[in-house]
């Protein structure tokens, strides 16, 4: 096998930071493989001419597995003449299980099966929170996800479709966790099983987990609909843990970066150098927690809160998510299955009502929150926070009799229980 010549892409290599082409020159030059020599050579090869040329050669099509119609990224090759072993390199997205928890053991079969079947690149995880396998030939496709669904992967979600869920690692690693997040991962995902195989949605709709307002997963910003563990009653203060902590750091730095970090100043430094906090006025930032973690923990009754609509630049710009469920507990089965019903009612409004190539979030910026709430069956509240207030001075027009109204409702909702 004659090595293309690739003195731009070997520049790359030159600076402070790891390089992705270190990583094809090694799987060109040192795996046992020659076909995955062969492919990696190509493909370092048209990536050089690309950079000569200041064009792309990769084009679309169409190619899917036996009943899917989503899950693979196709590519093609404009200059498969002169590079042969890489004119078909199309990338499959494959479901990571929740929490991204592996074995070594699995780790160790699925490199196989790729090594068998691909290129050996692979993407632990991408931004759509899928394994990327990146680099099959059309027949291959079939044959390594074939291989994958035999001990239990399977495809995740590409074109307007359910993408793949993303949840964070919960419980069995975080003390922060205050829901069960593998088990809403999972039921979400696979009540819409069907939505990811078989992309006939406006445009893509993802489901994220964060076990607490950390959002590790970023769900608020980059999910169309968004499950944040959360808890409603007192922080958890070990007052000792605390004394020991400033006893360590000093007042002065438990004032300026405790303290006076809490964004609605809900802290303060007793004299025996004990906390005191206003949870009345604690918007769960999450940075006591973080900067103390022996000390402070989240409170006992804990549950989720459910925002819809956030999302990256397209339309619009970027959008935040929606509170639509201020608190709800995650607990009993009927919970559960609440949680299920919220999306179900959700993508099936969006696929009524919005229009081609919208979010869900910015169907409901052009259509009003209120219409959304209507039709998936929810009552408006006044916790339902798109974001900070940006003015302090606010209207109060008729406030009373809404509270009125406000009350009639709750108690209404009491005496039905």
């Amino acid at each position: 096998m004659k090595k293309h010549d690739t003195p731009m892409l070997d520049n790359l290599e030159e600076g402070p930071w790891p390089s992705f082409i270190s990583g094809i020159k090694k799987l060109r030059d040192d795996h046992p493989d020659n076909r995955v020599n062969a492919v990696n050579n190509d493909l370092l090869g048209q990536l050089e001419h690309s950079y000569e040329t200041r064009k792309g050669y990769w084009k679309g099509g169409t190619i899917s597995v036996y009943g899917y119609g989503g899950g693979i990224i196709p590519r093609f090759s404009e200059v498969g003449k002169q590079f042969p072993a890489s004119k078909e390199f199309h990338t499959l997205r494959v479901q990571p299980p929740a929490g991204n928890y592996y074995t070594t053991g699995m780790l160790r079969k699925l490199a196989d099966s790729w090594e068998k079947f691909g290129s050996g690149l692979v993407t632990f995880h991408g931004q759509t929170g899928n394994i990327m396998f990146i680099g099959a030939t059309s027949e291959n496709t079939q044959h390594f996800f074939d291989d994958i669904n035999s001990y239990g992967f399977d495809l995740g979600g590409a074109g307007p479709c359910v993408r793949t869920g993303m949840s964070c690692v919960g419980a069995g690693r975080c003390e922060m966790s205050n829901i069960n997040e593998h088990k809403a991962h999972r039921l979400l995902v696979n009540n819409f099983t069907d939505d990811i195989h078989r992309p006939a949605l406006p445009y893509k709709f993802k489901f994220k987990v964060s076990g607490c307002p950390n959002d590790c997963m970023n769900s608020i910003e980059r999910a169309d609909m968004s499950v944040i563990g959360t808890w409603r009653d007192d922080i958890k203060v070990d007052q000792e843990e605390f004394k020991k902590y400033v006893a360590k750091k000093g007042r002065k730095h438990v004032i300026d970066n405790i303290v006076t970090r809490c964004p609605t100043n809900a802290i303060s430094l007793n004299d025996d150098d004990t906390i005191a906090i206003d949870n009345q006025n604690c918007v769960k930032c999450m940075h006591c927690l973080n900067v103390v973690p022996k000390a402070l923990h989240p409170g006992d009754d804990k549950g989720a809160t459910v925002l819809i609509g956030g999302k990256r630049t397209l339309k619009i710009g970027d959008l935040m998510g929606t509170v639509i469920v201020p608190f709800m507990k995650l607990e009993s089965e009927e919970d559960w299955e609440k949680l299920v019903e919220i999306a179900e009612n959700t993508i099936d409004f969006w696929a009524e009502n919005a229009l081609e190539h919208e979010r869900c979030g910015e169907m409901i910026e052009r259509i009003g929150l209120i219409n959304y709430l209507e039709g998936i069956g929810i009552a408006a509240d006044p916790n339902m926070v798109a974001h900070p207030r940006e003015s302090s001075y606010v209207r109060l027009d008729d406030w009373d009799d809404e509270v009125v109204k406000w009350y009639e409702k709750a108690d209404a909702k009491k005496d039905s229980a």
